[in-house]
């Protein structure tokens, strides 16, 4: 896999499952062909900060927001994928897409906890299978997208079509 994207040395992702969160190594299996690896500094994990520092334009990186549904009493959980240069409509299309009476970010310790991820690398790849991802269909068109790799210390990269074909993916208008 020969990948050019930013100054990051991409590697195929089942070569450097050291690089990837459990639940992210494990999630790999179906796509491990169509996903690079690169390690990074996980000072510099967040959004803006790899961006620059690695030369990734803001439109090639997608974050993984995790919203919180709730209706009735009940709270459910979703990752929203949206390219960095846009915001998620969580209080809008989300909560109208999830049927949900008050959506929100959710806390970060149960973002953490339930994914299995650390936070600044959660990544749709690895999550529990009863959580949708939403995936905005500008990450869905991008050749290749920068996301998250379950830790802070590495980045992911694959077509944004890949996300798609997750088993709870669908694809929806979700930035603003």
């Amino acid at each position: 896999m020969t990948m050019a994207l930013g100054t990051l040395d991409w590697v195929p992702a089942r070569d450097r499952r050291d690089l990837l969160a459990g639940p992210v190594a494990r999630a790999l299996d179906g796509l491990a062909d169509d996903v690079a690896v690169a390690p990074i500094d996980p000072a510099l994990a967040d959004t803006a900060a790899f961006c620059e520092r690695y030369g990734v334009a803001l439109e090639d990186s997608a974050n993984c927001v995790i919203v919180a549904a709730k209706r009735g009493g009940e709270t459910r959980y979703a990752a929203v994928m949206v390219l960095a240069t846009m915001r998620a409509d969580v209080n809008g299309v989300i909560r109208r897409h999830l049927d949900a009476r008050k959506t929100s970010f959710a806390p970060q310790a149960d973002a953490v906890e339930m994914s299995g991820m650390e936070f600044g690398g959660i990544t749709p790849l690895g999550l529990p299978e009863e959580w949708p991802v939403l995936v905005d269909a500008e990450v869905a068109r991008r050749p290749l997208v920068v996301i998250g790799s379950g830790i802070r210390g590495s980045k992911l990269a694959l077509a944004g079509e890949a996300l798609t074909r997750l088993k709870t993916a669908e694809v929806v208008a979700l930035a603003q």
